[in-house]
């Protein structure tokens, strides 16, 4: 008979299930045959006080269990013969509808602009040795989208939508490691997922689903308010079309030519609230002394200290958003005349820097004054997004090197003369931020820094850097779709879907939206 206990321990005894086994034998009287199977079902770190605590819930039991047992069991049969549903988008969103269709007997058609998640390494470190941006393979596009390589985590607050669990066992029945099961803020790590990604690719593959990367969609043919499948383009100029009767759209958040095409196509669309802000770079020593309240770190048992931030500044949240413990900042811009940074972690989280979106919240009201005249509103915070980092290109001296200011200078409005060592591998400038950003976003995120420095005492530092600039943290479009069956308000077998649809936030829930996508679809071919 299994049974579960919660128990608070410091880090050096919660370090292996050898210290908890001896712990719960020696302090809660548990005997040796209950626990032949022992487990981590969650774990969580407190370190609100002095004391750091890790709070864990153990499973144990006196039979002899695996690993294995409790998971949620996966059935991917051959659907090469079965009727297709074409999924565009080979993100979080596109693989999980991908698997989930297998599941329910149907062929899923992935159709992948960028290369596969190994081929883009080549592309991502031309941006730093040639400071050049492919356009088809970068950061965004590509295999495992946005999420291969940029850090990986696994958490999100929108636990209502769909299984938080079935899309985390999915993942480690795929090869992330088990610690994703009852890690509180769970975390793949950029190093391992695109192994874990290209296992799901070979799952479709292997099932009779097919996947086709260099394909971009150019036009999405629709008859008679339905769709009937997608036109493409390949790397070598071929044009191919695939037809279905249900179309999963799943293109991510950057993919600004897709909504210009559906734009055109008269698909109704809507400008959505976005966030825009900086990536700010403090060494990861600091970070942990700060969080674990001890000048001497986060010593042998803890792993790198994450922070969170949110506040109200004139009407508006600031607040940090994708936090990178033991990281780097990345170059992020989808375009040539573009700077757009982002943050990752390898799964170790060991990297001398860790870093932080810290961002302004943005309605489509604020940027009225800063898009041209005669700019449909739809659109406008797309081109707002447009603008902002192409300025932030002419900061950086129209190359991937971008425009950067000690935390404490930009506070107070001051030029920084010399720049800390920074993660970011295409190198920094110094720039004033203050000045150039606009003004509704700098001044916010100036004051944001004081109070968060009077939050936590050495938070603000010139030992940290600012880094512009942060634009990329959701879609600026929602297209949209009906509540009750996720398909196009408009167009019959349409599922706009994910991050890019503007209906998620982040790979769990992106995944969520995905597998609900892929049930829709199913459900209107029956």
């Amino acid at each position: 008979m299994s049974k579960e206990i919660d128990i608070r321990l410091l880090p050096r005894q919660a370090a292996s299930l050898k210290t908890i086994r001896e712990f719960l034998l020696r302090e809660k009287g548990v005997k040796a045959s209950e626990m032949r199977s022992l487990k981590i079902i969650r774990k969580s770190i407190d370190a609100r006080q002095r004391t750091v605590y890790v709070n864990l819930r153990i499973g144990y039991s006196s039979d002899a269990n695996t690993e294995q047992d409790n998971l949620i069991p996966l059935y991917y049969n051959n659907v090469s013969d079965k009727p297709s549903v074409i999924v565009v988008g080979a993100g979080p969103g596109g693989l999980f509808a991908a698997l989930r269709l297998i599941e329910l007997g149907l062929k899923p058609i992935v159709i992948e602009r960028g290369k596969d998640v190994h081929s883009r390494r080549k592309d991502l470190a031309e941006i730093t040795r040639q400071q050049m941006v492919d356009k088809e393979s970068n950061y965004c596009f590509g295999e495992g989208g946005a999420g291969a390589y940029s850090d990986g985590k696994l958490y999100t607050r929108s636990k209502k939508r769909g299984s938080v669990e079935r899309i985390l066992n999915i993942f480690f029945q795929h090869g992330a490691n088990a610690d994703i099961l009852y890690e509180a803020h769970p975390h793949i790590g950029s190093d391992k997922l695109p192994r874990v990604i290209e296992n799901m690719r070979n799952t479709i593959i292997k099932c009779g689903g097919e996947v086709h990367f260099s394909t971009k969609m150019t036009d999405v043919i629709i008859k008679d308010n339905a769709v009937c499948g997608v036109e493409t383009v390949t790397a070598d100029g071929a044009e191919k079309t695939f037809m279905a009767s249900a179309v999963i759209l799943a293109t991510g958040h950057s993919a600004r030519d897709v909504y210009r095409m559906l734009y055109s196509n008269k698909v109704e669309m809507e400008a959505k609230g976005i966030a825009v802000g900086v990536r700010l770079e403090h060494p990861a020593e600091l970070i942990d002394r700060i969080q674990y309240h001890n000048k001497e770190g986060r010593g042998k048992y803890l792993p790198s200290a994450e922070y969170s931030f949110v506040t109200q500044i004139d009407g508006r949240g600031v607040y940090s958003f994708c936090m990178c413990p033991g990281g780097c900042v990345i170059p992020a811009a989808t375009d040539e005349r573009q700077i757009v940074v982002n943050g990752m972690s390898p799964s170790g989280r060991n990297m001398r820097w860790s870093n932080s979106g810290m961002v302004v919240e943005i309605h489509p009201d604020d940027i009225t004054n800063y898009v041209e005249k005669g700019t449909d509103s739809v659109l406008s915070m797309m081109r707002f997004q447009e603008m902002v980092e192409e300025q932030c290109w002419q900061q950086g001296n129209m190359k991937q090197t971008a425009p950067a200011q000690r935390m404490h200078d930009f506070v107070n409005g001051k030029l920084s003369y010399d720049l800390p060592a920074s993660s970011y591998a295409p190198g920094l400038i110094s720039s004033p931020l203050h000045f150039w950003m606009p003004d509704f976003i700098s001044s916010r995120l100036r004051k944001g820094f004081s109070r968060f420095g009077q939050m936590s005492r050495g938070f603000l530092t010139n030992e940290a850097v600012v880094i512009g600039i942060e634009t990329r943290t959701s879609s600026p479009i929602r297209i949209l779709r009906n509540a009750d069956d996720f398909s196009h308000v408009r167009i019959q077998g349409l599922f706009p879907c994910g991050e890019g649809a503007g209906y998620a936030g982040g790979i769990v829930s992106a995944a969520i939206d995905g597998e609900k996508c892929a049930e829709a679809a199913a459900t209107s071919l029956k």
